[in-house]
């Protein structure tokens, strides 16, 4: 049975590890004090959002979200971080996270609730086309160092 909710102190190592294992997918490094920074600005709850889900009282998967402000339309939600332990892939893990940060953008009164995935993310692309909508959008980035 996989229970979604928010993070307790205790989960800090845990989510780390799921945190690394996103971060290595994507190819991006982060220092050590990212994670730490990143971990203390999602247990203040204010700006930013994390959710998890646990199996057999094992975090198994984690979802980042943030809310912001749009021009055309009320504030938007966008997932930023999505990442399941590969051990737990395959149980509706992702789709269950997806499902509570919609419920979470709907109770904002978010306009839009949507996220980005590289081209190649095959398997996570699966489970996006049964759950939204591609709209077509390509992503880039300006280099900014």
């Amino acid at each position: 049975m996989i229970t979604i909710g928010s993070l307790r102190e205790e989960d800090r190592a845990a989510w780390e590890a799921l945190a690394r294992g996103y971060k290595e997918f994507y190819s991006t490094v982060v220092p050590d004090a990212g994670y730490e920074q990143t971990w203390q600005r999602l247990r203040d709850g204010t700006e930013f959002h994390c959710l998890g889900a646990w199996s057999q009282r094992k975090l198994v998967g984690i979802a980042h979200y943030l809310f912001h402000p749009t021009f055309w339309m009320e504030d938007s939600c966008y997932l930023q971080d999505l990442f399941v332990d590969e051990a737990a892939r395959g149980q509706g893990v992702a789709r269950m996270l997806i499902e509570q940060v919609a419920a979470a953008s709907r109770e904002q009164g978010a306009s839009r609730f949507y996220w980005t995935t590289q081209e190649h993310n095959t398997a996570a692309r699966a489970l996006y086309d049964k759950v939204a909508s591609f709209k077509g959008f390509v992503r880039y980035d300006y280099p900014m160092s």
